[in-house]
């Protein structure tokens, strides 16, 4: 009978550990100017906030290992949203300055902030060549999120 306790409180508890693994993931985050962000909102389903960047951009967080989106979001800047990869564990994403497009339409703001978008990736690389981040490419998948127009 003894044997049977300790056998079931051994098999739960593992099983309890199985649902409760985490993963570290460092990194920075910097504007579209190479100037780091302090106090970047880290947030995963859209409401929970995880974690927020230092004085230099850098943070540190632990996010369930079934996450695989986190956002970033800060004041005066368009939020950023990645989709993680399994493989990599620093992150270091460039955040676009928000921009006000007076007098023109949606389609041509929206084509203006695409056109800033299409540039990040050469921003990464600038800031791997002056030693602000550690990776010359960005180890996950970020897309262009459209504010003004619908896409069909």
């Amino acid at each position: 009978m003894m044997k049977l306790l300790i056998l079931s409180i051994v098999l739960s508890v593992s099983t309890y550990s199985l649902y409760s693994q985490n993963k570290t993931i460092i990194g920075r985050v910097i504007s579209d100017d190479l100037e780091t962000v302090p106090g970047v909102f880290i947030m995963i389903d859209d409401t929970v906030e995880i974690g927020r960047t230092n004085l230099d951009g850098f943070f540190q967080i632990d996010v369930p290992v079934s996450v695989k989106k986190i956002q970033f979001m800060f004041v005066g800047m368009d939020p950023a949203t990645i989709e993680l990869v399994d493989a990599c564990e620093t992150i270091e994403v460039v955040m676009m300055l928000s921009s006000t497009y007076d007098f023109i339409t949606l389609k041509s703001a929206e084509r203006k902030r695409k056109k800033r978008y299409k540039k990040l990736p050469e921003i990464h690389r600038q800031a791997f060549e002056k030693g602000i981040f550690k990776t010359d490419k960005a180890c996950f998948i970020r897309k262009f999120e459209s504010f003004y127009l619908v896409e069909n």
